[in-house]
């Protein structure tokens, strides 16, 4: 927000002012600013947090957005930083920014709680219609990452996020959320939704000028320059997300379960971690369906554990943490993924059993 954590000049040269609320996923050096290597490092470092913050180029419409601002396509982390630089790094993940020295901007004038966003760069991101805007409107929807075509909204009670992907994947995904309902674990809801005459899913905004996200692969960035195990961090902390993740994943058969897409709830008021944030993303559910092990789990690295494996392990930490039955008319004719399902949570009561 108006902390200023820390400068960094175009040579590398860097000081920092506030090292408790350094951004987890930034570091710069400033012990021996002339050393050659260590300035090259701090650029490179600078350069790869800013273009953290624009879209991956995976992303569905990602060329049309780019084409947008006047943007080449092919672009290096340097290329990327210059966007995100180019509306000061904002983002709705968090509260950090960046300002030119000598710029007077206030982060109440350009954050994107309290200011508003261009509704035409929703038509944008979310349709990929060729429009001609400006960085700045596009900064919301350039800090969401995924491969998913996605866009904010604000309406009344804050922010939405919209998702497409065609039918099928927001099926999944509000599937996958009815499931994940009944049981305790922390999560974001998802809804179906009607936007410009076509079926997307809605969620709300978990992030605020009150708490921010940390990403797990951003995370272990912190930890490997704090002498931490990020796995440890997550049980010790919050078992019930940790392990609640991995017995959803395994029931809805979440195949998209990296690094960039868990991680921690930060309070700004102190940068401290104070829990995981809720699970989310759950549109590449029920697509490792076709036997009761489940895909590879990703969040236990380095072990190897199938997903089957990981919620079982799971359940002998924190129970199956189940409030109420699946509707199983909500499958529809998704006859195959039901059976799935049933066979997979029955696996997973055989071990309510024997805890």
């Amino acid at each position: 927000m108006e902390k200023i954590v820390a400068k960094i000049s175009s040579s590398g040269k860097a000081e920092i002012f506030e090292e408790s609320f350094m951004p987890y996923d930034l570091y710069l050096d400033v012990e021996d600013d002339n050393d050659i290597d260590v300035l090259v490092n701090n650029v490179n470092n600078f350069n790869h947090w800013c273009a953290s913050r624009v879209l991956s180029l995976d992303r569905k419409y990602a060329k049309d957005i780019l084409n947008s601002i006047g943007v080449m396509q092919a672009v290096t982390d340097k290329d990327r930083a210059n966007i995100s630089l180019s509306y000061r790094c904002v983002s709705l993940t968090d509260v950090y920014w960046v300002r030119n020295e000598g710029d007077r901007t206030t982060f109440d004038e350009i954050n994107l709680y309290d200011n508003p966003l261009n509704e035409a760069i929703v038509e944008l991101t979310l349709k990929g219609r060729q429009m001609t805007v400006t960085n700045q409107e596009l900064a919301p929807d350039l800090s969401t990452r995924g491969c998913f075509p996605k866009a904010w909204i604000r309406c009344d009670s804050g922010f939405k996020l919209l998702k497409d992907g065609e039918a099928e994947a927001v099926k999944r995904e509000v599937l996958a959320s009815e499931i994940c309902q009944c049981f305790d674990i922390p999560q974001v809801i998802y809804r179906e939704h009607e936007y410009d005459g076509e079926i997307v899913s809605e969620s709300d905004i978990i992030t605020s000028k009150e708490y921010s996200m940390v990403s797990k692969m951003a995370f272990d960035i912190y930890a490997c320059n704090h002498n931490l195990d990020t796995l440890e961090v997550c049980k010790e902390m919050d078992p019930v997300t940790y392990y609640g993740m991995n017995i959803l994943d395994y029931l809805t058969g979440n195949t998209d379960r990296h690094p960039e897409n868990w991680g921690f709830l930060v309070d700004n008021r102190t940068n401290k971690y104070v829990s995981l944030y809720p699970l989310m993303d759950f549109n590449q559910c029920f697509l490792s369906y076709d036997n009761l092990e489940g895909a590879k789990c990703q969040t236990v690295f380095p072990e190897q554990m199938s997903q089957k494996e990981a919620a079982q392990e799971a359940v002998k930490h924190i129970g199956l943490r189940m409030v109420r039955e699946m509707d199983m008319k909500k499958f529809g004719d998704m006859e195959k993924e039901a059976e799935m399902f049933q066979m997979r949570l029955a696996e997973l009561k055989k071990m309510v059993g024997e805890r």
